[in-house]
């Protein structure tokens, strides 16, 4: 079986934001061409010929790419793999990046759903956090997508900012609420290693966030958008009904998928394999013909079983559990963690908060 599912990572961007450690390349001016030439190198490796149920721009910034990028990446994925009629087809944006000719070229190109990466409202804390846009910039950016005819838009925020930031997480909601977007992603932030932000940490320029305010602030977000009818369907996604990211939730079924670009991951089944993160190594293999695969990892059946019951439960959709795991879910229910419908068991906001542990208490790993 295909894979049914195509990541394309799209690595360039303006600057690097404060938190991330995710494989960009930065530069002033997006080398689209280059690009294009590389990812239709890597195709021609690539095993195709199955349809294509979703695609996914994501980076990095996919939106650098302008109009013509973008467009020309959809035609070069068009001619490579059939796609379903009613494919979802999402493309990552930045508001800064959001105009009436790039949204009306996207929607020109097929691209009907957009995930806009504001991640706060707040200008203090988007100039900390080294946003290149504004809030007024996030608003316009969504009101024009809205112009230019798209019905599908994932706003992202990011909870569990240093206290010193005296940022409103509740303020945050209630304008991402109001806007009405048809689905929200909210990510708590942590700090990676080799970012301007572990740099400030390890400086004591910056205390990260405890886990009290942590838990307080995610499950506000559970409250107040449960209120404004969104269905909060996987640990960090809340969305209006039927509108749940069909991308994402192929990954969190198991589902086989295809990854493309550099640090692009990719699964059949059976092994996951990963990119190259570097993007000048990245063109310079595809450019002599060389596979650009780093690594893969063939999963074990306990790999397998692990993996099954943290995807299960980091969603609605719950894990079947044996006869013997039904003492444990049975005190999970009692301490208001879970839900058991059956041999169903599923966790509530309060016990996603305790996903490793009860993951790992499922599994024994």
């Amino acid at each position: 079986m295909l894979p049914r599912h195509l990541y394309v990572h799209v690595p360039f961007c303006a600057r690097r934001c404060a938190y991330c450690d995710f494989s960009i390349a930065v530069r002033k001016v997006t080398p689209v061409d280059e690009y294009i030439d590389a990812l239709k190198r890597e195709i021609s490796l690539r095993e195709t010929g199955g349809s294509l149920s979703t695609v996914y721009l994501g980076g990095g910034t996919p939106s650098r790419l302008a109009d013509a990028g973008v467009a020309s990446v959809i035609t070069l994925i068009r001619d490579r793999f059939p796609l379903d009629p009613d494919a979802e087809i999402t493309i990552e944006a930045n508001p800064d990046d959001v105009t009436m000719a790039s949204a009306t070229a996207w929607r020109a190109a097929g691209i009907n759903r957009v995930s806009l990466g504001i991640q706060s409202f707040d200008d203090s804390t988007l100039r900390w956090m080294h946003r290149v846009h504004d809030s007024r910039t996030a608003r316009n950016s969504y009101e024009t997508l809205r112009s230019a005819g798209f019905d599908n838009i994932s706003v992202d925020l990011i909870f569990a900012l240093p206290d010193s930031l005296d940022r409103s997480w509740e303020a945050d909601l209630r304008v991402a609420i109001e806007m009405a977007p048809e689905h929200i992603s909210l990510y708590g932030l942590t700090v990676e290693p080799a970012t301007p932000l572990a740099r400030w940490t390890e400086r004591g320029l910056v205390s990260p966030s405890d886990e009290e305010r942590y838990a307080a602030e995610f499950l506000l977000a559970h409250s107040l958008t449960s209120a404004a009818g969104y269905d909060h369907y996987e640990v960090s996604n809340f969305a209006k009904p039927g509108k749940q990211s069909r991308h994402n939730s192929a990954y969190w079924s198991g589902a086989r998928y295809l990854g493309i670009g550099p640090s692009a991951h990719s699964f059949d089944g059976e092994t996951r394999s990963w990119n190259i993160d570097a993007y000048a190594e990245w063109v310079a293999r595809l450019s002599r013909g060389e596979a650009v695969t780093a690594g893969s990892e063939r999963l074990s059946e306990a790999n397998r079983l692990s993996e099954k019951v943290y995807l299960g439960l980091r969603t609605q959709r719950g894990f079947p559990l044996s006869e013997s795991d039904r003492a444990s879910a049975g005190k999970w229910t009692e301490q208001g963690w879970a839900t058991l419908e059956g041999d169903v068991v599923r966790l509530t906001s309060e016990g996603w908060l305790r996903l490793d542990s009860l993951a790992a208490a499922l599994t024994g790993i």
